[in-house]
C-alpha cells in the first residue's frame, strides 16, 4: 500500500504533532482523516488512533480503524470514546460546524482535548482580499466553473476539496464555548510570508480599536481578533481546547 499523502498543508500536521508531542497518551479520534497522513504523525506518537472520514475509501494507513462518518450527521462511535479529537481541514468542508462541535463534545471524556484548525479568513492580507474583491484566498466564489473543475479532478467526493463555510476565529470559539469547551492556547501552522508589509495597517487598526472602551473590547473580543495568531498570523488557525 501506497504512504498515506498529506491533503492538508504538511505546516498544519507538523503543528499538531507538536502541540500533542509532549501530551499524555491516549485514544484519539482524527477526523476526517484522508489518506492517513495526520494519523501516521499521531500513531508514531504511540497514541491509540482511529479515523474517521466520509470516503474511507481513499485511506491508505494500515493498521489502524478507519470507519465511515459524515461531520454533518452523528459519527459512528459511542459516547466518551476519546481523550483526544483533532480535526484538521474539516469544518470549512462541511455545511453544520455546530453539528461537529457538538459531536466532538459527545466523543471526548470529560477533560479531553480537542484539536480543530480552520482557515485564517481573519489576518490582516485576507481583510484586504475581501475588501477589494468581495472574498477571500481560501473561500472563492463556488461558481458552475469552479464546480465542474473540481468535479473532474475529484469525481464524486468533491467534498474533499470545496470550501463551502467560511468559519472564522468568532464562530469557532462561540460554538466551543457553546459545547462546555475552553480555549486553553491558539496556533498557526507557520508565519505568512511578507507580513512585515502589513504592520503599519495592523498598527492602525490596533490603535484604532484602543478607542472603543475596555468593556466593550472584552465583550467583542477585539484584542484576541487583533492578536498577532489573528491578525498577523498563518494560513491556518489551530485551536486547543478542553471540554470543561
Amino acid at each position: 500500500m501506497d504512504q498515506p499523502a498529506a491533503l492538508a498543508h504538511v505546516a498544519i500536521h507538523e503543528t499538531v504533532e507538536s502541540i500533542l508531542h509532549n501530551a499524555k497518551r491516549g485514544s484519539l479520534l482524527d477526523v476526517p482523516s484522508g489518506e492517513g497522513a495526520l494519523a501516521k504523525r499521531l500513531k508514531d506518537l504511540d497514541f491509540d488512533v482511529t479515523c474517521c472520514d466520509l470516503y474511507p475509501q481513499i485511506f491508505k494507513l494500515e493498521g489502524v480503524e478507519n470507519r465511515q462518518g459524515n461531520l454533518d450527521d452523528k459519527l459512528p462511535f459511542d459516547d466518551t470514546s476519546f481523550d483526544y479529537v483533532v480535526c484538521v481541514e474539516g469544518l470549512e468542508h462541511i455545511e453544520n460546524p455546530a453539528n461537529a462541535i457538538r459531536e466532538f463534545t459527545r466523543l471526548l471524556r470529560p477533560n479531553g482535548t480537542l484539536i480543530v484548525s480552520v482557515p485564517n479568513i481573519m489576518n490582516i492580507e485576507e481583510r484586504l482580499k475581501w475588501l477589494f474583491s468581495g472574498y477571500t484566498s481560501h473561500f472563492k466564489p463556488l461558481s458552475a466553473e469552479a464546480r465542474e473543475t473540481i468535479s473532474k479532478e475529484f469525481g464524486g467526493m468533491e467534498e474533499i476539496a470545496l470550501h463551502v463555510n467560511p468559519i472564522g476565529y468568532s464562530e469557532v470559539r462561540f460554538l466551543l464555548e457553546k459545547n462546555g469547551f475552553e480555549i486553553e492556547k491558539l496556533y498557526i501552522d507557520k508565519p505568512k510570508k511578507n507580513t512585515w508589509a502589513f504592520l503599519p495597517i495592523a498598527a492602525v487598526i490596533r490603535l484604532v480599536s484602543k478607542l472603543t472602551s475596555e468593556s466593550k473590547r472584552k465583550s467583542r473580543w477585539t484584542d484576541e481578533l487583533n492578536s498577532n495568531e489573528v491578525l498577523l498570523g498563518g494560513n491556518t488557525l489551530i485551536f486547543k481546547a478542553k471540554k470543561i
